[in-house]
């Protein structure tokens, strides 16, 4: 892994993946889980949670770039646009810089597969991934 490289995955988020999210954390505000509050509420129907949408990118730092070993430090999140289930996504990581100690700051983004430039999640994140192997 190298400062400029990019990595990218599509994803979706089902309404089981949102049921199974409000059951584990607690958060069954309505919003996420009731089509006619959400519609009440200026939506098309229920949005997903930020902070469910957004873990793709431990997936993805975990298991897929850099991979197993991965250490999330830290990870700065601006929710920008809502996302609806089944909406076809993709996530994009950038290494923006390293260190010889293994340390990694990483541009994250999340937008929509269907709508051009359309941005769902920002950040950055801080890994270290020290493997050898």
């Amino acid at each position: 892994m190298k400062t400029g490289d990019i990595y990218s995955k599509e994803f979706s988020i089902s309404n089981e993946d949102i049921r199974i999210f409000s059951e584990i954390t607690g958060d069954k505000n309505p919003i996420h889980l009731n089509v006619n509050y959400a519609k009440k509420s200026g939506f098309m129907g229920p949005i997903a949670h930020g902070l469910l949408t957004s873990s793709i990118f431990s997936r993805i730092l975990g298991n897929e770039f850099p991979g197993q070993g991965t250490i999330y430090l830290k990870q700065e999140l601006n929710f920008c646009s809502v996302v609806y289930p089944d909406e076809k996504l993709i996530a994009e990581i950038v290494v923006l810089e390293s260190n010889d100690k293994g340390k990694y700051r990483l541009k994250t983004m999340i937008s929509s597969k269907n709508k051009k430039e359309n941005i769902k999640i920002t950040g950055e994140a801080i890994i270290l991934y020290n493997r050898k192997d």
